[in-house]
């Protein structure tokens, strides 16, 4: 690819060092990175994801919906416990997880949690009616899993496996860039990096900024969250990093 595109930078809300996944993705295809972590992510409280996995064997199935959950588990509990089933959202997180060789039982053809519970209710048996459901889950977790599970009669224990915070930006320097239009897209990887940057920026900033910088949402959650404030949103073909990166190269492309 082209490292000389004559393309407006793309910003990263996502919480990622300068050479974080989506950033070396997005300058692999020539294009020019802006790093405005929205979002911080760090250990949450540890004792209940820890007396959770203590007691792993009581489970019928763990559930992931994020790379940060299985790294939060994984941590404490490399190998993967004996006869229990393994769900994750999205073939990211579930090829995290076979890397380090966990099966995975069960993963939705879209990668959101609506999805994931629609599979749950597919397969689901009266054998499974109070089946025990581990979810390791973000700090601010939506409730759409557990509460999806619940309704199908699933016995869920969510527990935080770690904490999503806001982060602190330098936005003197970021409204500069949007006073000078130097944006060319804003990439969302959480509706947590959407009412962060809101919340960083002001409202009045936030949608200067996305009237003129393409935004573009690592699935429809993200969207909804970005509908939510009255921003529509480019969806990436599949919510991976890889394709957020694609997404927002076409995007420019076809707006340059």
């Amino acid at each position: 690819m082209n490292a000389a595109l004559d393309l407006r930078p793309v910003v990263v809300t996502r919480a990622e060092a300068a050479d974080g996944p989506l950033s070396r993705e997005l300058r692999a295809l020539g294009l020019t990175v802006l790093l405005w972590p929205a979002v911080s992510v760090t250990a949450g409280d540890s004792g209940a994801l820890e007396a959770a996995l203590g007691a792993v064997g009581s489970f019928d199935w763990i559930v992931f919906a994020s790379r940060r959950a299985v790294a939060a588990v994984l941590e404490r509990l490399p190998a993967a416990p004996a006869r229990v089933r393994i769900a994750a959202i999205g073939r990211a997180t579930a090829q995290v997880l076979r890397q380090r060789g966990w099966p995975v039982d069960l993963t939705p053809d879209e990668a959101n949690a609506g999805a994931l519970v629609a599979a749950f209710a597919a397969r689901r048996t009266e054998a499974d009616q109070g089946a025990k459901i581990l979810y390791p889950a973000s700090s601010r977790a939506l409730p759409t899993l557990a509460a999806g599970l619940k309704a199908l009669d699933f016995d869920v224990t969510q527990v935080e496996a770690y904490r999503t915070e806001a982060a602190v930006l330098d936005v003197g320097a970021c409204r500069a860039l949007i006073d000078r239009r130097a944006v060319g897209a804003v990439t969302f990887a959480s509706p947590s990096a959407v009412i962060e940057l809101r919340r960083a920026l002001g409202a009045d900033d936030f949608t200067r900024l996305l009237a003129d910088a393409r935004p573009v949402a690592i699935g429809r959650t993200t969207a909804r969250e970005l509908a939510q404030q009255g921003v529509t949103a480019v969806v990436s073909a599949s919510a991976t990093l890889e394709s957020l990166a694609l997404t927002a190269l076409r995007t420019l492309q076809t707006t340059a």
